[in-house]
């Protein structure tokens, strides 16, 4: 059987654009006609994602499967580590979790990956033309060596050539670019096809001295000099990209149906105003799927902010918990930063107030925890702004769902249709002052207080119906008409924007003879 070509992305530290690269060459290889599919062997990321077989992968794969118009599958991303402590990960292990290890275990466990990795790459490789994999973090980082799974290990396995890609925007790239040459091996060193300059603003011409030494001292081509692409609206990998409003402006056309972020975030009054309706989330240290918001975000009706203080709550018409990989020690940082207490007196005061997955179990009555699945065993007072009461045992809840607001609420009207995904631990109980938010073919799922204003749900993804945003929207008076964003059409077109750039920025016809393609 004849197997898919490949070719590897390498970057010289963390941060250097390998999953933007990938995805924007996925994009214009399936332009070209070719079957192609992303592969990260190892990602460490809490921002997760639920295939279509139930399976948690990253959601940089699932990123780069979208630009290649593919569905996504565990097999893109067979070991998925989500960090619960700075010392410790969960591991999963082609869509599910075999455990939570500290680094040191895993540093120990991790070279008995290699099979599960070569078995995901080699279906990748039998099912499509060519598959473009990510490396992670640097192949020269000299203490992993004798334990990588992610970068040289895994191109040795794909037989696949290397483009090094060096970030400028942080400096010292040409030190960069040349010190990773000499760390690596003989052998690896071979492996490496070219390189890449990213993230460079400026005129080019002004690099071609550094770029002719380069070449010499490295004796390898620069295949491109990518520039630093603004307002880039493709989902961020890390949340480190969450640090105050979300962005305004960008080049995408706003024609109906085509809404960006606002350019002018104007102070909503309330019900019965038409002016932009003020989000505040709340940046929980361990916060997970950040991307659920995207959608929310660059809708116009709404200006997001992320905030990490009681007074960046001030202004809010719309409160928003998000999920976190650690619900007990996220629920203490409420606590003890003021967050908690702001929360609930703006709740009592009318603003409306949404809990996602863990932000859900936050706003019930108490959190136990008898086996200390989230860290300690015990439990937690919750927020007590929904009398539901969470549990935490070992199973994980992993799945694709689909259903309809069932909850009396004003905030979202009863049969707006919803869909998502759950990814979870614990199971949440409701009291007689609550009652279910969701109808879901599984059951019911959520919850809604009895003045209908603090909801509660474990769907990931909800505010991605333009169904949903159109309820929020009317709850606030906003326009009836005012036009909103489609996901997918947002997605479409920045992607396309993306690989227009990398065209004109790098030599794709070398890249296609690397690969074997030409």
């Amino acid at each position: 059987m004849k197997l898919a070509k490949t070719i590897m992305l390498q970057g010289t530290a963390s941060h250097a654009g390998k999953t933007l690269l990938v995805a924007g060459l996925a994009r214009i290889m399936a332009q070209d006609g070719f079957a192609v599919a992303p592969f990260k062997s190892q990602n460490m990321s809490l921002n997760s994602f639920i295939s279509i077989d139930g399976g948690e992968m990253g959601r940089a794969q699932v990123v780069q499967a979208e630009a290649a118009g593919i569905d996504p599958t565990v097999d893109m991303n067979p070991v998925l580590l989500k960090p619960t402590t700075d010392t410790g990960a969960q591991v999963i292990v082609q869509g599910k979790p075999v455990g939570t290890m500290t680094a040191i275990d895993y540093h120990g466990y991790k070279l008995g990956l290699l099979d599960a990795v070569s078995e995901s790459l080699e279906r990748l490789r039998r099912d499509f033309q060519v598959v473009i994999i990510e490396g992670a973090g640097s192949p020269a980082e000299i203490n992993f060596r004798g334990h990588d799974i992610a970068n040289m290990t895994v191109a040795e396995i794909a037989d696949a050539p290397v483009c090094l890609i060096g970030d400028i925007e942080r400096g010292g790239v040409f030190a960069s670019l040349v010190g990773t040459m000499e760390l690596l091996e003989p052998g690896e060193r071979e492996r490496v096809a070219g390189l890449i300059i990213n993230k460079f603003r400026g005129d080019r011409s002004i690099l071609e001295p550094g770029i002719d030494f380069l070449e010499a001292r490295c004796e390898r081509p620069v295949l491109g000099v990518v520039p630093f692409i603004r307002d880039l609206r493709i989902e961020e990998e890390d949340s480190v990209a969450l640090s105050g409003p979300r962005p305004a402006g960008g080049d995408f056309p706003r024609t109906p149906g085509n809404a960006l972020w606002p350019s002018d975030a104007r102070r909503s009054e309330g019900p019965g105003s038409a002016r932009t309706v003020q989000v505040r989330i709340v940046r929980l240290p361990r916060i997970s799927n950040f991307t659920d918001f995207d959608a929310l975000c660059a809708c116009s009706g709404f200006a997001c902010e992320y905030v990490e203080h009681p007074a960046g709550m001030s202004g809010a018409d719309l409160i928003i918990i998000p999920g976190t990989k650690s619900t007990l020690p996220d629920l203490r940082f409420l606590w003890s930063s003021g967050l908690a207490a702001e929360i609930i007196r703006q709740a009592e005061g009318g603003t409306p107030v949404i809990g996602i997955c863990g932000g859900y179990q936050m706003l019930g009555r108490q959190i136990l925890d008898p086996q200390g699945i989230d860290g300690g065993a015990g439990g937690a007072k919750a927020l007590g702004l929904l009398d539901v009461e969470t549990t935490f045992g070992p199973e994980k809840e992993t799945t694709r769902v689909r259903g309809a607001i069932s909850g009396e609420s004003p905030v979202l009207r009863k049969g707006t249709k919803v869909a998502g995904y759950e990814i979870h631990m614990g199971r949440t109980a409701l009291g007689p002052d609550a009652s279910p938010l969701l109808d879901t073919r599984k059951g019911p799922d959520g919850a809604v207080s009895r003045n209908g204003l603090v909801l509660g749900t474990y769907f990931h993804g909800i505010f991605d119906s333009d169904e949903v945003l159109a309820e929020l929207l009317a709850y606030f008076g906003c326009p009836a008409d005012m036009p909103l964003l489609g996901l997918g059409v947002l997605k479409e077109h920045e992607y396309d924007r993306l690989a227009r750039e990398l065209r004109q920025s790098i030599d794709v016809e070398e890249i296609y003879r690397i690969a074997g393609l030409v």
